[in-house]
């Protein structure tokens, strides 16, 4: 992890002070970026999505999906908490806390569209820092990346089922079309964009040239997600400045869900008895999301300036802090793992 990226808490929180002041101060403009729509697509959103997630999926690898058998129990440990307990953990809490708990606090208009955020931030595994997080655990490379392509092969077929039926659930109406659009441009077609060009430039030049491409477009993948950040925040200026406390609010649910999440997945591993180098990563990436995804699909189905969008950018600026203390619990409880 580079020395920019390691600060990256800090960049979030100045780009959103950034993005909060400029929508304070000047309304009008970001008034003009958000009414440029294509279809319910915020055209300026959508394209940064773009340059955030192709250059994460390139490190993906779908071949080594048949790596999975090597490592079956520990899959199916990650499985299970990233379809079957994350977004119902979530749906649940956000439920418990924003509807009821936080229900004083919060704009009674705005809690259901808090609740939707959740929702699609939970439903969406992580795909490209769980990359980094393995590696600070010493966890097993190839597990971790064939179970990172598998996620990433479900997320095409389950993440619209997933969230339509929890906002279902939820009692907020789901607009199909919006949705299977967002998954289509935000999973399916980035998928398919960066395959292909991850497996061109190994035949092109193999190893050393995709390592090279993966360096120069790191730096474009996070200024995309900063710059990101400054357009999101400086559409909900108005709000924030009026109700900041509501940012902390909503981390509420997201805090516990993460460590609930990465807890339950590291005892069940510990179990079933997988090796430590294998139960870290599944631990890691049953626990943290895919808030590009959630970014991009929160503004495609309520728009830049609804409380689901506020909601997934809130995971934005928790999520490397939050996933560094769990890395950390994971280094520090390997002798007792390891005893069992």
């Amino acid at each position: 992890m580079g020395r920019f990226e390691r600060h990256l808490t800090l960049w979030v929180t100045l780009c959103i002070v950034a993005g909060t002041v400029l929508g304070h101060y000047f309304p009008g403009a970001f008034a003009l970026l958000a009414s440029a729509e294509l279809a319910k697509v915020n055209l300026p959103v959508a394209v940064l999505i773009w340059l955030m997630i192709i250059p994460m999926l390139l490190k993906v690898d779908f071949g080594a999906m048949h790596q999975i058998g090597r490592h079956w129990k520990g899959i199916g440990v990650t499985l299970f908490i990233n379809w079957a307990v994350k977004p119902f953990s979530m749906a649940l809490l956000g439920w418990l806390f924003l509807r009821h708990a936080f229900a004083d606090w919060l704009p009674a208009g705005q809690v259901d569209s808090y609740i939707a955020g959740l929702i699609l931030l939970a439903a969406a595994p992580c795909t490209a820092m769980v990359f980094v997080w393995s590696n600070l655990c010493r966890g097993d490379a190839n597990f971790t990346l064939s179970q990172v392509a598998l996620n990433d092969a479900i997320m095409v077929l389950a993440y619209a089922p997933v969230v339509a039926l929890l906002l279902g659930l939820s009692a907020i109406t789901v607009p199909w079309n919006t949705l299977l659009l967002s998954v289509g441009l935000y999973i399916l077609v980035p998928v398919m964009v960066a395959a292909l060009l991850r497996r061109w430039i190994l035949a092109r030049a193999g190893e050393p040239d995709l390592h090279a491409a993966l360096q120069t477009l790191g730096p474009v993948s996070l200024a995309a997600l900063l710059l990101t950040l400054v357009l999101l925040f400086g559409f909900q200026g108005e709000q924030i400045v009026r109700q900041p406390l509501i940012i902390a609010l909503i981390a509420v649910p997201i805090l516990i869900q993460v460590y609930f999440n990465a807890g339950l997945a590291y005892l069940l591993n510990r179990r079933l008895g997988v090796a430590h180098c294998v139960a870290g990563p599944s631990a890691l990436i049953g626990a943290s999301n895919f808030f590009e995804l959630a970014v991009a699909t929160a503004v495609g189905l309520f728009g830049v300036h609804s409380g689901a969008a506020l909601a997934t950018v809130v995971g934005v600026l928790i999520e490397v802090p939050v996933m560094l203390s769990v890395v950390r619990i994971v280094n520090r409880s390997r002798g007792w793992y390891e005893r069992a």
